[in-house]
């Protein structure tokens, strides 16, 4: 694992690929190092666009995967929602809490910068309303269920982007976002999300032939837990 000045995680979504963007003009490609966390229930579409970011900001992306959306669901006997989203806490969060200690421990203080906007949710807006996108915070000021300890491995975040609105994100990356955002979709990632509402499931569900496999393995694990 190399040694780099700036770690940004990535969903394949605009707000983390236009911290990368960021990152890289402030830094250079050599100094900024790109996570993805695969869930394994991403659309192909979206694996082929985070390779696209790699070439075309210069950055290195590492993967790491710690298990897909099928098998948690099987595991806990339920899909995410609500208050119990085991895709986000253990395939995503956790993984870069491994992550970044293990860099943190080799390399020492490094910053991370996270693509969170108040203009995303109300949650968000009242969460980091008092956020300054030029500031460092510890993690577990910006996500409680980071712990502390990697604030003293030196392991800090920035929220670069709280301020914008999603239209001047998609100015900032000039086109070259996810094309599942030209298809209607909001917000990409899992494929669907299986946390959302009814209507952005059917829609993922009958987008394409993928979709409809996604359905066939999300009924299918529907029989088996019940």
């Amino acid at each position: 694992m190399k040694k780099v000045k700036c770690i940004v995680p990535v969903s394949g979504g605009k707000d983390s690929q236009a911290c990368l963007k960021m990152a890289v003009e402030k830094y250079g490609s050599a100094e900024v190092l790109g996570l993805f966390c695969d869930t394994k229930f991403e659309h192909p579409l979206t694996y082929a666009h985070v390779k696209g970011i790699q070439e075309w900001y210069g950055a290195e992306i590492v993967t790491v995967c710690g298990g897909s959306v099928i098998e948690k669901s099987l595991k806990y006997g339920r899909f995410p929602g609500g208050g119990a989203r085991h895709c986000t806490d253990e395939l995503k969060i956790r993984e870069t809490k491994l992550f970044l200690a293990e860099y943190a421990k080799e390399h020492g203080a490094v910053e991370v910068w996270y693509g969170m906007r108040t203009g995303e949710s109300s949650e968000r807006a009242a969460r980091y309303e008092y956020k300054d996108p030029d500031d460092l915070y510890p993690p577990h000021e910006v996500l409680a269920k980071y712990p502390k300890f990697l604030a003293t491995l030196g392991v800090m975040f920035r929220l670069p982007i709280i301020d914008w609105t999603g239209a001047e994100v998609f100015k900032f990356l000039d086109g070259k976002h996810n094309p599942l955002y030209n298809h209607g979709f909001s917000r990409v990632g899992c494929f669907p999300c299986l946390a959302s509402g009814d209507k952005w499931k059917m829609k993922a569900f009958n987008f394409d032939e993928f979709g409809q496999s996604q359905r066939i393995a999300v009924r299918h694990v529907e029989d088996e837990i019940g």
